[in-house]
């Protein structure tokens, strides 16, 4: 009963005051304990642990010098043409656009979900015109000459936001956060991949090129010879026999050709599609000079942690550990009550003309909670599912980390060992050169019968193709080298190498 001492007004101004408590409560105290720290466990970033004779390695085969830097590490080999295609590859690879879409899709993913921490807000609207049955539930009510039919008009704005007091929306902004960082580390590992490629085709074509020119060099030698033993058949100094060796000799050199202008067809098919373009264009580009590109210096690297840092692979290995580090903080949230809040203003009215009055405000608010406090062990299985997941993931950045080392060790020792190849193949080129000067004329003066000519000459076209293959394989490997580094791409304001 309400008391004699309370008018109407102020009865009326009861409930209007505990609303606004209610929502000073809702509004104030609640969002104070989204404050609180997520739960779930904290990303703790693994430790690479490097062995000092790896650190050792490293610095006696690259030693530090000014000049390139591991990101543009292609410039240590001073070639206009490889600079042209690795920054035509930048532009026009399609992986690389396929890449940096995905970074765009991740971006607008964690947009989406960083989205969720603010309220969700509808403006709505509708009209509607309704007739009671004459014969309904409201007969009773109905006037002598029946229902009449009744318009509604409704505008307003409702609202919800869901109180993130247990982290769960945090957790999810955080997972969504690292694997955009992941997408990018996936970019840069494109660039790392697609820079060493085009290096390595590139190589590969002055090599068949080089090799080509090398045989047909040799079938210019043996043609002379072949003319040579001609000569001397018909002029009875030597027998048929020797004539026949050297048609056999060209033969074989001259076999040869094809199936390195295959190859060299092969690869700059390759190239094109690396930089989507067309064979005629490369063609044009690649004529000229036919030199094997050789390093004016070496890169100053860094030390081996850093290094394993610098590498895209590992550094996206750890970003989808983080992540995934993120998703158990989502599961586990789940263990706790959720808080929305939930609203509505607007105005209500049954003629359009009305719309604006006192009279037809209508407003309402909740503060709902849900709390599946039994599940039947699905959360808990849950957690422990995306618990699994992060150990994987660490399993995963150890296995990456350790693949890592293993390419660097094997492309440091491939280097070096093939150099001391390289070295010796010139110095057997060398000789077998004047070898093959001196056989010839200790044949032309009848000191010395065809099958040393025929074998020297076999030997000088066999080493200076071996020669080659060499001087490819020691540039080779030390683009192995920088790729198995991680060069290939720079560092940006905010990035992480710690």
């Amino acid at each position: 009963m309400m008391s004699p001492f309370c008018n109407k007004s102020s009865a009326e101004k009861m409930p209007r005051n505990l609303a606004a408590t209610a929502l000073i409560i809702i509004f104030v105290i609640i969002p104070f304990f989204s404050g609180c720290a997520p739960v779930g466990p904290n990303y703790q970033k693994p430790e690479i642990k490097i062995p000092d004779a790896w650190h050792e390695a490293i610095s006696k085969e690259m030693a530090r010098q000014p000049g390139a830097t591991l990101q543009t590490w292609w410039r240590i080999f001073d070639d206009p043409v490889l600079n042209d295609l690795i920054e035509q590859a930048r532009q026009s690879n399609l992986d690389i656009k396929i890449a940096l879409s995905g970074i765009a899709a991740s971006r607008a993913r964690l947009g989406v979900v960083s989205g969720k921490e603010l309220p969700n807000a509808n403006v709505f609207g509708s009209f509607s015109r309704f007739k009671h049955s004459d014969q309904g539930p409201f007969k009773q009510m109905a006037p002598p000459g029946g229902f009449e039919g009744q318009n509604m008009f409704m505008v307003g704005v409702d609202a919800l936001w869901e109180v993130d007091v247990f982290g769960r929306i945090r957790r999810q902004i955080e997972a969504a956060g690292a694997e955009y960082e992941a997408s990018i580390e996936d970019y840069r590992d494109v660039m790392v991949t697609l820079f060493a490629e085009v290096a390595l085709v590139y190589v590969e074509i002055r090599s068949c090129q080089r090799r080509i020119q090398c045989a047909e060099a040799n079938a210019a030698i043996q043609k002379k010879m072949l003319e040579l033993t001609r000569a001397r058949f018909h002029s009875g100094i030597s027998s048929k026999l020797d004539t026949a060796q050297a048609t056999s000799n060209l033969a074989n050199t001259e076999a040869a050709v094809p199936p390195l202008t295959i190859r060299l067809n092969t690869m700059i098919n390759r190239l094109a599609v690396l930089l989507d373009t067309n064979q005629e264009t490369l063609q044009r580009k690649l004529g000229g000079s036919v030199s094997i590109p050789i390093a004016k210096e070496n890169i100053g690297i860094g030390v081996p942690a850093d290094l394993l840092r610098q590498r895209p692979d590992v550094r996206m290995a750890e970003k989808q550990l983080a992540a995934q580090t993120a998703r158990i903080g989502v599961a586990t949230a789940d263990l706790y009550p959720r808080f929305t809040i939930s609203g509505f203003f607007g105005l209500e009215t049954g003629s359009f003309s009305d719309i604006g009055g006192g009279s037809s405000l209508a407003w309402g608010i909740r503060s709902p909670v849900k709390w599946n406090f039994f599940s039947g062990g699905k959360t808990r299985s849950n957690i422990t599912f995306h618990k699994e997941i992060a150990r994987q993931e660490l399993l995963k950045y150890r296995d990456t980390v350790l693949k890592a080392m293993e390419e660097v060790r094997n492309a440091i020792v491939a280097h070096a060992q093939e150099k001391l190849r390289r070295n010796r193949l010139r110095e057997a080129v060398e000789a077998t050169r004047e070898a093959v000067d001196l056989v010839i004329v200790q044949y032309e003066t009848g000191l010395t019968n065809f099958n040393n000519v025929l074998d020297t000459q076999r030997s000088l076209f066999e080493q200076q193709d071996q020669l080659v293959v060499s001087e490819g394989d020691v540039v080779f490997n030390l683009i192995r080298l920088y790729k198995a580094l991680g060069g290939g791409w720079a560092l940006e304001k905010g990035d992480d190498v710690s």
